[in-house]
């Protein structure tokens, strides 16, 4: 990290860094703008598979989304969220931001993955001063990683509490994470106002439009091109992550070598409107692993948390979400509402921001890139 401070606090979806750039955590409970702030944010969504920008325009009462645009990367020039081709990367970047017409260098973007833990812990009840002396020892009993290689931050979630202990969310991510996004960036010539985390991105652009879910516990889960992120909201506050290694690319995978299609002919299934059972046959499978994932994450929060209760509902985002099929067969398999969740539902659009775009099928693709977006950075 560049700065002396490596997280700044949990500000809300409109709370800026202190220090930038910096990792990111929010309180939804600070929300409103302070003077000297910018009045339009990029989010940039650095993906396996595509790059994909928003600008939020912040000069009004309500954010309201300026522009989208969104490039296909070439395969392998990210795997496993490791980046192979830093140059392949860095023209991607470039030509998306021109697409969308931005000039600014300043972006807000994201780190996430197995190198970033997120947990939910209880310590006692002290001042935020004292628990930041003691947050280094309380992470080592909490992250499995050397202290010496990561980057912590926590929030107290209960302030006002009077009891003899409080809730802390603690966060930490390995330096090497956060330096090798600050390299593609400059790379490409930009400057990050904020570097937040993946999961508290999503929760950003999911808490704007979906405020009735800020109870109980949910999970919001969202299917990319490589990786499902699995996301544990409990009223409101996103407390676990988890992340299993299926997405869009196993399924089209599944469907050329288990069911002889073409990648053509799989792309077109899987980008589709309609069920067929090639495409039934293969949810059968990959849906399965995804639904074991999200229960033994709900499973893990129940038997580390007190005050948890059940897995009520799960709302799906990202590119696989769209997959003909699928939500149903993982409420059928789990039990539960589930749901598409669509990061413009409640959001302000301009006329013109998703020009050339089809909606119905990119806004599945946008939960990240708005809730990075909505960050307003001083």
């Amino acid at each position: 990290m560049v700065t002396g401070r490596p997280f700044a606090p949990y500000k809300g979806r409109t709370g800026g860094a202190r220090c930038k750039p910096t990792l990111v955590l929010r309180d939804r409970r600070q929300l409103m703008a302070l003077f000297g702030r910018k009045k339009t944010t990029v989010g940039l969504d650095i993906g396996s598979g595509l790059i994909k920008v928003a600008v939020i325009d912040h000069s009004k009462a309500e954010p309201e989304l300026i522009k989208v645009a969104i490039v296909p990367l070439l395969a392998d020039a990210i795997v496993e969220g490791e980046i192979m081709d830093p140059g392949i990367v860095s023209e991607a970047i470039t030509g998306c931001l021109a697409a969308a017409g931005v000039t600014t260098r300043d972006v807000v973007t994201a780190v996430g993955g197995r190198d970033v833990i997120i947990k939910k812990i209880q310590i006692e009840r002290v001042k935020e001063q004292q628990a930041r002396e003691l947050m280094r020892w309380e992470a080592e009993q909490h992250v499995p990683f050397d202290m010496e290689s990561v980057e912590l931050d926590f929030q107290i979630l209960d302030p006002d509490g009077e009891g003899m202990e409080m809730n802390v969310l603690l966060v930490a991510a390995k330096r090497e994470l956060v330096e090798a996004k600050l390299r593609v960036l400059s790379e490409a010539g930009l400057t990050p106002a904020v570097v937040d985390v993946d999961a508290f991105a999503l929760h950003n652009a999911f808490e704007v439009n979906y405020p009735d879910a800020m109870t109980g516990v949910v999970a919001l889960v969202n299917i990319g091109h490589e990786v499902t992120n699995i996301n544990i909201l409990d009223e409101g506050v996103p407390i676990l992550t988890r992340d299993i290694t299926v997405g869009t690319r196993r399924f089209r995978e599944d469907l050329q070598r288990e069911r002889g299609l073409s990648p053509e002919d799989a792309a077109a299934l899987i980008q589709g409107y309609d069920r067929s059972p090639h495409l039934d046959a293969v949810i059968e499978g990959r849906g399965e692993e995804i639904a074991v994932g999200i229960e033994r994450a709900a499973a893990f929060l129940a038997s580390s948390s007190r005050s948890a209760g059940a897995l009520r509902a799960v709302y799906l985002c990202g590119g696989g979400s769209r997959i003909p099929g699928l939500p149903d067969a993982l409420g059928t398999r789990l039990r539960l509402q589930v749901e598409q969740a669509n990061p413009l539902t409640n959001l302000r659009v301009r006329d013109g921001a998703l020009e050339s775009l089809v909606t119905d099928e990119v806004a599945p693709l946008l939960m990240l890139p708005i809730g990075l977006a909505l960050r307003q950075p001083n």
